[in-house]
């Protein structure tokens, strides 16, 4: 009688390399605020200020903070700003707002009149990008877009 080993792979959670996270006000001010301290962040991990990467970024932020602050309000609650380089050459960037029962829109192009081109331009600039439930009842909106120099 022989004994066999069985080896299971179970996927780990892939860790990032760096993150930040700031808590911001659900305001104009607020938004305005989570894109200049997402360029400085990204210039401290060593991105040009003036890269084509570093102003994608600058834009998924920049929409996403304005959907939260428009969208996501609650009088009394703040957004979260979340940036995370992964191991995979991508940065993870979260917005996190108070109201989860609020869904996204379909992002149609025909439908963005003078308003409604922010998940437009972000899927645009993405290589991916969703949103999930953030307990007990908020919502995470997610992109990746590129790390790695073209």
């Amino acid at each position: 009688m022989t004994s066999e080993s069985v080896q299971i792979d179970t996927p780990q959670p892939v860790a990032p390399v760096q993150q930040f996270t700031q808590l911001l006000s659900a305001t104009r001010r607020g938004a305005r605020l989570a894109r200049l301290l997402a360029v400085e962040q990204l210039v401290a991990w060593e991105w040009p200020r003036d890269g084509e990467r570093t102003e994608a970024a600058a834009l998924v932020v920049a929409e996403l903070a304005a959907n939260a602050v428009v969208h996501g309000r609650l009088d009394g609650r703040g957004f979260r700003l979340g940036l995370a380089l992964l191991p995979a050459g991508r940065l993870r960037i979260e917005v996190t707002d108070p109201r989860g029962e609020r869904g996204l829109p379909a992002v149609r192009p025909e439908d963005a009149g003078e308003g409604g081109r922010g998940l437009i331009i972000v899927d645009a600039l993405a290589a991916d990008w969703g949103v999930r439930p953030h307990p007990p009842s908020a919502k995470t909106v997610w992109a990746e877009v590129s790390a790695v120099r073209p």
